[in-house]
């Protein structure tokens, strides 16, 4: 694993706690935790993980340091505040965002970063929080090669792919197609359960059934069927306000492309009326509640 000796991990919330409880447990190096809240870092300990009580202990221990926050907003307070990662950051070491941010912020943060002589890359997560407990992560990459060799024995602790996807920048461009991709699925989704309910279709015969079919998707046999058929949306899984902000993102790319994006656009109000319903802390998979209403 290059000449790393000691991780940092900076965000130990829905995705973050999981990602570096296995970072820990299959890595072999150290690893110093970091997070607003003492809750996970109290639970981390327990399998080895140095709580630290400020930045400042992670960035001057660890020569690696991975982050793990909600939204590009709160990346660039962490890096570009006072005492932030980006003035604490020391020449060689190597900083990567596990989180969806948006394209232009990666970008200029590689180029900050790379002014202290610290390397960068973008690597947002894939897959569900049960996939973060698991293991079996999807990640995405964007960033030079030889960051990508250095940092992929580390992503492989939490991953099952871990695919480089371009320079800087890339990563994020694919996670935030990706989960446009997604919330448009769960949304057809949603619509064809509401629609078979009252059409007087048994749920599960119809979830089961489309599996068989062309609409068979990722989509349909985790959110599908086990969020929207049981009904089951909770807090601390991906909740609305998260995907809202993705989706934000990919529509927020497409227009710098020219693109339009009618389907994403649509996708966007009915989480947006999600929100507002009351369900802007649960799975998104939660906008269903909303198509329900018959409105």
């Amino acid at each position: 694993m290059a000449n790393f000796e000691t991780v940092g991990f900076v965000g130990l919330g829905v995705m973050g706690e999981p990602m570096c409880r296995n970072l820990v447990q299959k890595s072999g190096l150290g690893v110093i935790g970091f997070d607003l809240s003492h809750e996970p870092m109290e639970r981390l300990a327990a399998y080895g993980v140095a709580p630290a009580q400020n930045l400042d202990q992670v960035m001057e221990r660890a020569d690696v340091v991975l982050f793990s926050l909600p939204s590009g907003a709160e990346v660039d307070a962490l890096c570009n505040m006072e005492g932030g990662i980006l003035s604490l950051t020391r020449k060689g070491q190597t900083i990567v965002d596990l989180g969806t941010t948006p394209v232009p912020l990666t970008r200029q943060l590689a180029q900050d970063f790379a002014g202290r002589g610290a390397a960068f890359a973008d690597a947002p997560v894939s897959r569900t929080r049960a996939a973060a407990e698991a293991g079996t992560l999807s990640i995405l990459v964007g960033g030079d090669e030889a960051t990508f060799a250095d940092i992929k024995p580390l992503l492989d602790c939490f991953a099952e792919e871990v695919t480089l996807c371009g320079d800087i920048g890339a990563g994020q461009v694919v996670k935030q197609l990706n989960n446009m991709v997604l919330t448009e699925t769960v949304v057809a989704l949603a619509e064809a359960l509401s629609v078979g309910r009252r059409a007087g279709l048994d749920d599960k015969l119809l979830f089961e059934t489309l599996t068989k079919c062309s609409a068979d998707s990722f989509a349909l046999r985790n959110h599908g069927m086990k969020a929207l058929l049981p009904g089951e949306f909770p807090e601390r899984a991906f909740p609305t306000t998260y995907m809202l902000k993705d989706v934000a993102y990919a529509l927020e790319l497409g227009g710098e492309q020219g693109v339009r994006m009618p389907g994403a656009e649509l996708a966007k109000s009915l989480l947006e009326e999600t929100a507002e319903a009351g369900f802007a802390e649960n799975y998104f998979p939660a906008l269903i509640n909303v198509l329900d209403r018959g409105e």
